[in-house]
């Protein structure tokens, strides 16, 4: 069955589902986020981490690779990425609420249309809101800055203020930005799983300047993170 079968509602797919006998799998872009989730996993068995690659279509074809050579009941795509200003800061957390993308549609002179307003398909998948809340409760209690909001998933990562302003006015609540979520979640819903995104801030959206990036730091509160979804999960 694939995705156009399987979805539902105009507006979003749900990615919600029971999963019970918990076993998760983490897709990362890079092998820095791979190595940092490693290191907060501790060798645990209910958890596999894949380098999908960057950019949405190729991290779409290796996690449904994964998916079909083994048993999972919860796929997450996490890793670093860009927060919106006065939504996540740099140095923080975005669990998302749902997984946008951004830039799938047409432009046109009356503005951006996304693929529902075409009527050719859907570019938001809605996550599970029991486990949003509980991961994002657990991450407070851990004391680690978290926000749950909307996450983007875009082809060209945003580098100037106006693209910036355009994206938080069209989608409401614009949290952070990555390049592989939505297509980590085509994958899961495919297969009918839950899926979700989180992001460790590393550089807020807007003009690209790589010197005020703090890599180093996301990573960090990337790898706490999953110390807490080890607890959580």
């Amino acid at each position: 069955m694939n995705i156009e079968q399987r979805k539902k509602p105009k507006k979003s797919i749900s990615s919600s589902g029971e999963f019970p006998q918990t076993r998760v799998l983490i897709v990362t872009a890079v092998s820095a986020e791979k190595d940092a989730i490693m290191q907060a996993l501790h060798n645990d068995p209910r958890f596999e981490v894949l380098v999908g690659g960057v950019g949405s279509v190729v991290a779409a074809v290796n996690t449904t690779r994964a998916l079909a050579e083994a048993e999972y009941s919860l796929v997450i795509s996490a890793g670093i990425g860009g927060g919106f200003p006065s939504k996540a800061e740099v140095g923080s957390l975005v669990v998302g609420t749902e997984i946008i993308a951004a830039d799938l549609g047409a432009e046109t002179p009356d503005g951006f249309n996304d693929l529902e307003t075409l009527g050719f398909g859907f570019t938001r998948i809605q996550s599970d809101s029991t486990l949003v809340e509980r991961i994002t409760k657990a991450l407070l209690e851990a004391q680690l800055p978290v926000h749950a909001g909307p996450v983007l998933t875009v082809s060209t990562v945003t580098g100037t203020i106006e693209t910036a302003r355009e994206l938080t006015a069209r989608i409401k609540g614009a949290s952070a930005e990555a390049m592989e979520g939505f297509g980590v979640g085509c994958a899961a819903i495919n297969r009918g799983l839950p899926v979700l995104e989180i992001r460790a801030i590393s550089n807020l959206v807007g003009p690209r300047d790589r010197s005020a990036w703090r890599i180093k730091d996301a990573l960090g509160i990337l790898e706490a993170a999953c110390e807490v979804l080890v607890e959580v999960l």
